[in-house]
């Protein structure tokens, strides 16, 4: 139980506080900066977005005023979808926090095995509408199920390495407890704590498992050697909103960025699509720009 002097400056303090949700506006634009300098093509694509965006909106008066209606219009160009993956279920209990702290809370669940692929899913999103409307970023996340690998020796070594790995840095970690006892984050301390988690979701170009292993869990899915063989999990997606996924596809070639041959997403239709397509392939062929 807090004493009254803590409580009281609890609430003192909590007027300095960032709100939750300028820092997951930060760290939204945070994500996309980062994301531009690992995939110079994301740089790219957010550019045709808005070409695309833009024209699109210029030819439909109707689509306009009804995005201005909903409030939407203003923040077609912050939206963000991104995905993440990560081992354990402490790794996700982490986010679970850190999200939290960005006022984002786990939507839904989604059985990824049902789809061949070893994970099971959630999306950390804002929830109200007061928050969607100020900054609607959420982050796709996935968790690993060792029990799906067959192997048992296999399984029992992936386990070892997720368990002594260390996803989120000293600093971050430090903050998030600190959020969590005070409340909040002032405006130094947040934008500390968006550098600080950006490192988890920091691409690694280095494997921290032998070739060896690397290949037997490769062989097992490449998913999950993705999630197991490095020092942390990396940002695997980022996508804009488009609202013309196949105007952006066709303007792909002729800018240097090559599409994928089949849109991964729904059919051509009258109304915004929310999030661009599975249209990009990225690094190693592993990162690529996902259909919500």
């Amino acid at each position: 139980m807090l004493s009254k002097f803590n409580a009281e400056s609890i609430i003192m303090n909590s007027s300095t506080f960032l709100s939750p949700d300028a820092i997951r506006a930060s760290f939204s634009s945070a994500m996309s900066s980062m994301y531009r300098t690992e995939v110079p093509a994301y740089g790219t694509l957010l550019s045709l977005v808005a070409e695309v965006n833009a024209k699109t909106l210029a030819a439909s008066p109707e689509m306009a005023q009804r995005l201005e209606q909903t409030d939407t219009l203003e923040r077609i160009s912050e939206e963000r979808h991104g995905a993440i993956r990560v081992g354990t279920p402490a790794e996700l209990s982490m986010l679970r926090r850190v999200f939290a702290v960005m006022g984002m809370y786990p939507v839904g669940y989604y059985d990824l095995s049902e789809a061949g692929v070893p994970v099971h899913s959630t999306a950390f999103r804002p929830v109200g509408d007061a928050a969607l409307k100020i900054n609607p970023f959420r982050v796709f996340t996935s968790l690993l199920r060792l029990d799906l690998i067959e192997d048992a020796a296999l399984r029992e070594e992936a386990r070892k390495t997720l368990d002594a790995r260390q996803i989120f840095t000293a600093k971050a970690i430090l903050l998030l407890e600190k959020a969590e006892m005070n409340g909040g984050l002032d405006a130094t301390d947040a934008a500390s704590f968006v550098q600080e988690i950006l490192e988890t979701f920091r691409w690694h170009d280095h494997a921290s498992v032998s070739n060896d292993l690397y290949r037997r869990l490769h062989d097992a899915h490449r998913l999950i050697a993705d999630v197991v063989s490095f020092k942390g999990p990396h940002i695997n997606h980022l996508t804009p909103r488009t609202l013309d996924i196949d105007a952006v596809q066709a303007l792909m070639p002729a800018n240097g960025i090559s599409p994928k041959a089949v849109i991964e997403g729904p059919p051509t239709r009258k109304l915004p699509h929310p999030f661009a397509p599975d249209i990009i392939q990225g690094i190693g062929g592993e990162r690529f720009l996902h259909q919500c």
